[in-house]
């Protein structure tokens, strides 16, 4: 944790990372407004939302009242959907080819056995695009042969007419498409996509992400000069890592020694996927900056349950950066079997996605993770969590194959 002095929050910034997704980002202000009221509820707290009219970004402001204190923050969305659209646009023979390409990369790196070493469970999730995919070809090539059999046997005299071979393509095509359109059922290219985009350069930032990066640098570095006493970046899922690019991005530009204090939140990550690859230097080098920082707080919060992130892993430590005086990140779990009500856990615990933005949610029974007043109530997230422990079962040994740094 950063080793930062005690004081109250009257106004907080807040910039949101999302992780890979194609929708925009309205649904992230109406999920906050509707979790953020039920949390209120339960936890006997007053917090009220609106949209920002006019502002530049998708921003909308909050107030609160947490323990007779009242306080203001500003929470803006931090888009990159435009590049993870772009990135999607595939035909299904090109999204065939780049599930090969992909499966090369992580295989010939020496990601995927590592990642298994890692949590095994999670790396089951993972396979889901590759055996889905697979299973759809499969199931596509048995039916159009199967046509081009039942041709060839039933209609011999009909061959320049009506060509087997033509109709079992076509048949493969079409069930192809149809597969393809009933994806918001399986996710299985969505996920592929998600892989592919950190893939593609082996790790490596690409340039217009890169680009982007550097943008969103900007507006924290400037928030940081504005009144706010803290400035919190939360990133969730794949966003995780692009959090901790921008935090020590951020840090290495030199933060103001009477300014907000910079924080960074870390949810549902999904850091070893890509911190796991050859070039993912400059990721590497962010987890070991940030894990020696005595100015930036880092806290990483993952539950079990979440079948899609790498639970209680420690990042630096795992990728094999943590340097020795490492001060960072506290990791814990936020037990979502344990803090939700049992009807509620029920509900959802096979909804892989629905659990994996539960982070952003509201819980039944909260102990000391609560998504609204960490970034709404009046306290820093080092002084919220200056005493608190790490989970015991905390991963933090070595895994990654690849640890050079920028």
């Amino acid at each position: 944790m950063g080793d930062q002095g005690s004081r109250r929050v009257r106004k907080r910034r807040v910039f949101y990372v999302p992780g890979y997704d194609p929708f925009p980002p309205r649904r992230y202000r109406e999920f906050y407004r509707k979790e953020g009221a039920a949390q209120a509820s339960i936890s006997g707290y007053r917090i009220d939302m609106q949209a920002e009219a006019g502002s530049k970004g998708y921003v909308w402001r909050v107030e609160a009242e947490i323990d007779g204190a009242q306080t203001e923050a500003r929470v803006q969305v931090l888009v990159w959907s435009d590049l993870v659209q772009a990135s999607m646009k595939r035909g299904v023979l090109g999204t065939y080819l780049l599930l090969a390409r992909t499966l090369w990369t992580f295989l010939s790196t020496g990601a995927i056995p590592a990642m298994v070493r890692l949590r095994p469970g999670t790396m089951l999730a993972a396979a889901w695009p590759a055996v889905m995919l697979t299973g759809q070809l499969l199931v596509a090539l048995l039916v159009g042969g199967g046509i081009w059999w039942a041709a060839a046997a039933l209609l011999p005299g009909a061959w320049g007419h009506v060509p087997g071979p033509v109709l079992g393509a076509l048949a493969v095509a079409a069930l192809l498409q149809m597969f393809r359109r009933m994806d918001t059922r399986f996710f299985a290219y969505y996920l592929l996509y998600d892989f592919a985009q950190v893939a593609a350069h082996r790790g490596a930032y690409g340039p217009a992400l890169q680009q982007r990066l550097d943008g969103f640098a900007d507006l924290v570095a400037q928030a940081l000069t504005e009144d706010y006493d803290e400035v919190l970046v939360v990133g969730h899922s794949s966003g995780a890592a692009l959090a901790v690019s921008l935090a020590a991005a951020v840090e290495r530009r030199g933060l103001p020694a009477d300014g907000a204090r910079l924080a960074l939140l870390t949810l549902g990550q999904a850091i070893p996927m890509q911190a796991f690859l050859p070039d993912a230097r400059r990721l590497r080098s962010d987890l070991h900056q940030l894990a020696a920082s005595r100015s930036v707080a880092w806290v990483d919060v993952t539950a079990k349950a979440d079948g899609v992130s790498f639970w209680l892993t420690d990042p630096p430590g795992v990728c094999g950066v943590a340097p020795s005086d490492q001060t960072g990140p506290l990791v814990f779990s936020a037990a979502f079997s344990e803090t939700l009500a049992p009807e509620k856990w029920t509900a959802i615990k096979r909804q892989f996605f629905r659990l994996h933005i539960q982070y952003l949610a509201a819980f039944d029974h909260p102990r000391d993770y609560d998504y609204f007043q960490i970034t709404a109530g009046p306290v820093l997230l080092a002084d919220r969590y200056r005493d608190r422990a790490p989970s015991p079962s905390r991963e933090a040994r070595v895994f990654s194959p690849h640890r050079s740094l920028a």
